[in-house]
């Protein structure tokens, strides 16, 4: 009998043995790849984003970082990179970095995108394992602010608008829209028109006119095919007469070549003005576009006023909201609507029946 038991008892051991090597396998397993997971959040994540999205994360989290050495927190690692850097981030730095922002004069629009990058990222080192589930969950907890809270905020701080940003549109007048397309017959100058035409005529962004090729050309037919990155859809123009004319005298002076392999649409400018092989970057059209605009003193224009000036012009021409925004290659009808002027009554336009208010 007790040589029964004990041969029982050696079975369930070996039963037990068996789970627990199981659980212990499990458990290493499912830690390896945690710790896999960990290791990739971050580039998985940034795939998923924009080139200019990734571009703005960086200097908002280079800035967060700057702060961070400002009050004395040294972080060896770029906190865009290493989710290991946010183990010394706490709920309170990211609120005294917004209140920072506040007092070194930062603008409202610009504290509120840097508090979301950091939240993001927050979320990102908690889930990789580097911050506590309960230190984020106090850093979601900073709020930025709204846009009553920013008018009211502003109007008490006497240090306002730090950054490269501007407060308002260089407002563009028709003559100097049509000033910005008149260029000397050279192969820069030729090449100016039709980057100015892309601009004002068509409101096209400046990632999208310097990823703009020739064979997204369709000459023939007078449409331009482009890619928008920021709602990830590609759209049809059909070119204005300015833009065709400029495209027609780029073909005819052989600046471009339509029909033949894909090459940039618009080319760098060379120091004896001629036109490289290489294309324009964004960065290039920006200083571009700001040179152009400082000789018929538009001190500071941008692609973006360019843009502005599309939208506002369309608007007040009457065009229909929703075309609008579909031409603008807008997500949603929030920003074409601040291109539509008011009108001085109210209700003008709304009609329910023939004599409603008659």
């Amino acid at each position: 009998m007790e040589q029964k038991d004990l041969t029982d008892q050696k079975h369930e051991h070996s039963k037990l043995s068996v789970v627990t090597k199981t659980m212990l396998l499990n458990e290493r397993i499912a830690q390896a790849a945690n710790n896999a997971a960990a290791q990739s959040r971050f580039s998985d994540y940034q795939q998923r984003k924009s080139d200019q999205t990734l571009r703005r994360q960086r200097s908002d989290l280079g800035l967060f970082q700057e702060f961070l050495a400002f009050v004395g927190v040294q972080i060896d690692v770029h906190l865009f990179e290493d989710a290991a850097g946010w183990r010394s981030v706490s709920w309170g730095l990211v609120e005294s970095f917004v209140r920072w922002q506040l007092k070194e004069g930062y603008a409202i629009n610009s504290i509120n995108v840097r508090l979301s990058t950091v939240k993001s990222y927050a979320k990102l080192a908690m889930q990789s394992g580097f911050l506590s589930a309960e230190s984020y969950a106090m850093i979601r907890a900073v709020t930025g602010f709204g846009h009553k809270e920013g008018v009211r905020i502003d109007q008490r701080r006497e240090n306002v608008r730090v950054g490269l940003k501007k407060e308002e549109a260089v407002v563009i007048s028709p003559i100097q829209a049509a000033l910005l397309k008149d260029q000397p017959n050279t192969p820069q100058g030729r090449r100016d028109v039709l980057m100015m035409c892309l601009f004002l005529d068509h409101g096209l962004r400046v990632g999208e006119v310097a990823s703009l090729i020739t064979t997204d050309v369709d000459l023939p037919n007078g449409l331009l095919v482009f890619f928008r990155e920021k709602v990830s859809k590609t759209q049809k123009h059909r070119m204005s007469r300015d833009t065709l004319d400029a495209l027609n005298r780029c073909v005819a002076y052989h600046d471009l070549y339509i029909g033949g392999p894909p090459l940039p649409l618009l080319r760098r400018s060379m120091k004896n003005k001629e036109l490289s092989a290489h294309g324009m970057s964004e960065r290039g059209i920006t200083h571009r576009v700001m040179v152009l605009g400082k000789q018929i003193g538009l001190l500071g224009l941008s692609a973006h006023d360019c843009r502005h000036y599309w939208a506002t012009a369309a608007a007040r021409h009457g065009t229909d909201p929703f075309v609008l925004q579909e031409a603008g290659g807008w997500a949603s009808l929030a920003m074409p609507r601040r291109y539509i002027e008011e009108n001085d009554i109210a209700n003008a336009g709304i009609r329910l029946n023939d004599d409603a208010y008659e």
